[in-house]
């Protein structure tokens, strides 16, 4: 099975959970487990999906997502960044990019590469 993990910025939630919907048949047909930091995976949850979820974001959910990266639990990151805002834990979303770079794991920021990379499972 695979592990995906899902992340939104603030400004981002609604566009994720549409991406969700929109993929739902591959996400469910392909028995894709899905994990997310905390109010991500809330909302994923209140549109139907089975998630499991983390801390949220700013307090250490990026970074527990950064460490089963590492440790090989996840094999795709899907991270709707809001680049047109500030995060104070910037730190950790970089830290989180390169180990998706180091470990070699497929990592989108944006809806159009999540859909090349959902559309590859």
């Amino acid at each position: 099975m695979k592990t995906i993990a899902i992340i939104a910025h603030n400004g981002k939630k609604a566009e994720m959970v549409q991406f969700l919907n929109e993929n739902r048949e591959i996400l469910q047909s392909k028995a894709i487990h899905l994990i997310a930091t905390g109010t991500t995976g809330a909302k994923t949850e209140t549109a139907g999906f089975e998630v499991e979820k983390l801390l949220s974001g700013p307090i250490g959910g990026d970074a527990q997502i950064a460490a089963k990266v590492a440790e090989g639990q996840i094999q795709m990151v899907i991270f709707f960044r809001d680049p047109m805002d500030k995060h104070p834990h910037e730190p950790d979303i970089f830290m989180l990019m390169r180990i998706c770079d180091v470990h070699n794991i497929p990592l989108a920021t944006n809806p159009a590469t999540a859909k090349l990379l959902i559309q590859g499972i």
